[in-house]
């Protein structure tokens, strides 16, 4: 019986031949790859995978996608976890994990998130994405799309866009274009203090069309600013992650920058 697409889950699969080879040549996959995909449908990038990584790891919250998987692959070939991706553990399948995936475009963002708690144990990812999420995630400093979410990602990850993939390879089809994008994990933290760094870029992104004096000036003073070289008339979205780095590992130096004490109560 045909499977019948589930709104509720984003379900828009994969169908033109040529962008899952596509996608299968920028992935490259290996034999002894730990590999995982999130959300494999219909298989239409499980089965060119599973030919070569064995076993490969599924993350499939689709009821009857899970037992179609179960009746199609041997478990030494496919393991599948059913479950919400959202609260899958990856770290759990191992170090150097690839991450591959037709991600639901519904839940893209909190799910990168998730990925980057882990990107430690992740060699890199593979991941289709609406196509104007992957223009943020990639844009540069004073572009348009650059926000929290390019600062991010880009912090924990080297990106690269590798393919656009049309609506028309989808069925049913999207009302948007996508993107596969490749996300490497960096070596090494930057930042002295992750936490500090993370509520420092929501905050100074906390209100856009606001200078840094009003969306940093609860943590920093003009003397502060002063010492960091930055200009407090200048918008959040005009700053690289170095900058974001040097604001947040300047509000736990302990020197006198005084920033530590100045916590806001709530960043949003």
């Amino acid at each position: 019986m045909p499977h019948r697409p589930r709104k509720r889950f984003s379900q828009n699969f994969l169908v033109d031949e040529g962008a899952i080879a596509s996608i299968i040549d920028a992935v490259s996959p290996r034999a002894r790859d730990a590999m995982v995909e999130i959300g494999p449908g219909l298989g239409a990038l499980t089965r060119p995978l599973a030919r070569v990584v064995q076993p490969l790891h599924v993350v499939e919250i689709d009821r009857d996608i899970v037992t179609r998987l179960k009746n199609e692959f041997a478990p030494t070939r496919l393991i599948v976890h059913e479950g919400d991706a959202l609260e899958f553990d990856f770290a759990a399948l191992g170090p150097q994990l690839r991450v591959v995936g037709n991600l639901p475009y519904h839940i893209s963002t909190p799910l990168l998130f998730h990925l980057a708690e882990c990107a430690s144990a992740l060699f890199d990812i593979h991941a289709m994405l609406q196509l104007e999420v992957v223009d943020r995630i990639v844009a540069a400093p004073g572009a348009s799309d650059y926000g929290r979410l390019s600062v991010m990602l880009q912090y924990g990850f080297e990106m690269e866009k590798v393919l656009d993939v049309p609506a028309e390879a989808f069925a049913p089809q999207p009302k948007v274009e996508s993107a596969v994008i490749r996300m490497t994990p960096r070596a090494a933290p930057r930042a002295r203090d992750a936490n500090v760094f993370a509520r420092t870029v929501a905050l100074a992104f906390s209100q856009r069309r606001k200078t840094l004096r009003n969306t940093l000036g609860s943590v920093l003073t003009a003397d502060d600013f002063a010492a960091l070289e930055i200009d407090p008339q200048l918008r959040a979205q005009t700053l690289s992650v170095e900058d974001f780095i040097k604001i947040a590992d300047y509000r736990i130096k302990g020197d006198g920058g005084g920033a530590t004490a100045r916590e806001p109560k709530e960043e949003k």
